[in-house]
C-alpha cells in the first residue's frame, strides 16, 4: 500500500494501531474467559481485518449475508457463520460455499427447517444450524416462553441434513438500555434463558454443544457467565460515538473517523461540512444519555476530546449542517475529525479506508464485501 496518497475529503481513516489494540483486547478477554470468539464482520466488511482477528485468536467470523460470506470465503476465510435466516431459495449458493467451507446459520422457524432438510436430502449434504432464541430484543428468534419450545427444537435437531449444532441469541436490546445496570440485568437475563434452554433440551436427550451470543455492548459481561460457550462481537474493531456512549470503549479506543472539510460559513453561527448521509448516515446515536446529532467533531488530529459546543444538527445528501459558537474558528478550507454514531453503515458506504500507521504512512484498506445486501 503506497504511503504517499493525496487524499480527497469526505473520507474515513482508521487508525492502524487502534484497530490492532481493539482486536488484541477482545480476544484477550474472550480467552481468558475460555469462550471462543467469532467476530461478525459485517462491521468492517474486510478479509485483511477478518485474517488479523484468526490471527490473533478467532476461530471464524459471522457474516449478515451470503453475499458477504461469499466474498470472504474467495479470499480464504473458511469458517463462517450466518447468526441470520436463510432462506431456502438461497439453496444454490449454500450448497456451493458447502463445497469450499465450514458454513452454519440459524433457523427459527420449524417450516423452514424443514425444507432445508430436503434441499439437503436430496444433495446428499449436511449444514450446521443453530436455533436462534429471542431473548428480548424482538426480532428474529423462537420464544423461549412458549410451552412446546423444546419439543420444537428436539424435532428440528433431528431432522435429516442438518446437523444441529446449538442455540444463538443476539441481545440486541443491549442498544436501549438506559444504564450500565440495566445493561448488566440485560446479560444476565440473556444468559439464564439460555442456559437453561440449553439445560432443558439436554434432559430431553438433544446434544447442545454450543451456546453462543454477541454483541459489542454485551461483550464485557457475556464471556463471564457460566455455560457460554461463543461471543459474536463486530463493532469493537472500529467502536463508534454509540459505543461509547454505552461504555463499552472510550473516545481513546475509537478507531474509525471521517475526515471532512468546512466548505462554507454562511452564518456566525453555522458551518457546512462536506459529510453528508452518503457518508456518515442519518442513523442517530444511542446510550445511556441523550446524545444528539449526527456525530461529534474532533477539532484537533492529536486530540481524544470532542469539541462539545459544535453540534451537527442536519444531514442532507452531500452536506453536515452543523450549529457552532459564533467565535469558534472553523473557517472554509479547515478540517476536522467526525466520530459517526454507527461505524457500521459508514463502513458499508465506502469501496475502501484510509488506514493510517503511527509513522505517518498511510494505506488503502478495500472494503471488499461492501454492498453484498444479497
Amino acid at each position: 500500500m503506497s504511503t504517499v496518497m493525496i487524499l480527497r475529503t469526505p473520507y474515513p481513516v482508521v487508525s492502524a494501531s487502534r484497530l490492532k489494540a481493539n482486536i488484541q483486547r477482545m480476544q484477550a478477554l474472550a480467552t481468558h474467559a475460555g469462550v471462543r470468539l467469532r467476530p461478525h464482520a459485517k462491521t468492517h466488511k474486510s478479509p485483511v481485518i477478518a485474517r488479523m482477528q484468526i490471527e490473533a485468536g478467532a476461530i471464524g467470523i459471522c457474516c449478515a449475508k451470503l453475499g458477504e460470506a461469499e466474498i470472504f470465503a474467495d479470499e480464504g476465510i473458511t469458517d463462517i457463520r450466518l447468526p441470520y435466516p436463510v432462506h431456502p431459495s438461497n439453496a444454490d449458493r449454500v450448497l456451493a460455499l458447502l463445497d469450499r467451507i465450514t458454513l452454519s446459520f440459524i433457523v427459527d422457524d420449524e417450516d423452514v427447517a424443514k425444507d432445508w432438510s430436503s434441499v439437503m436430502s436430496r444433495a446428499g449434504k449436511v449444514v450446521n444450524i443453530l436455533v436462534k432464541v429471542d431473548v428480548g430484543f424482538h426480532r428474529c428468534g423462537m420464544d423461549p416462553a412458549a410451552p412446546d419450545l423444546v419439543e420444537r427444537i428436539a424435532r428440528i435437531a433431528a431432522l435429516p441434513g442438518l446437523a444441529f449444532k446449538g442455540i444463538l441469541s443476539h441481545a440486541g436490546n443491549a442498544y436501549h438500555a438506559g444504564s450500565p445496570y440495566e445493561l448488566a440485568a440485560m446479560v444476565a437475563t440473556e444468559t439464564e434463558i439460555m442456559i437453561g434452554l440449553a439445560g432443558k433440551l439436554r434432559a430431553a436427550g438433544v446434544t447442545v454443544e454450543e451456546i453462543s451470543v454477541g454483541s459489542t455492548p454485551t461483550a464485557a459481561l457475556a464471556p463471564t457467565q457460566r455455560g457460554i460457550t461463543e461471543m459474536r462481537p463486530g463493532n469493537y474493531v472500529f467502536f463508534d460515538r454509540t459505543q461509547v456512549s454505552l461504555g463499552s470503549a472510550t473516545f481513546a479506543n475509537c478507531a474509525l473517523f471521517v475526515v471532512a472539510t468546512v466548505v462554507s460559513r454562511p452564518a456566525p453561527d453555522r458551518v457546512i461540512l462536506d459529510c453528508g448521509s452518503k457518508t456518515l448516515t442519518n442513523d442517530g446515536a444511542r446510550g445511556f444519555t441523550p446524545a444528539p446529532g449526527h456525530g461529534l467533531v474532533f477539532m484537533s488530529t492529536n486530540e481524544d476530546v470532542p469539541e462539545p459546543a459544535i453540534l451537527i444538527e442536519r444531514l442532507s445528501e452531500e452536506h453536515a449542517t452543523c450549529r457552532v459558537p459564533e467565535d469558534s474558528p472553523l473557517r472554509p478550507g479547515d478540517r476536522v475529525r467526525v466520530l459517526p454514531n454507527h461505524a457500521c453503515t459508514v463502513t458499508n458506504l465506502m469501496d475502501s479506508l484510509v488506514l493510517a500507521h503511527e509513522d505517518g504512512s498511510m494505506g488503502r484498506l478495500p472494503v471488499a464485501a461492501r454492498g453484498r445486501i444479497w
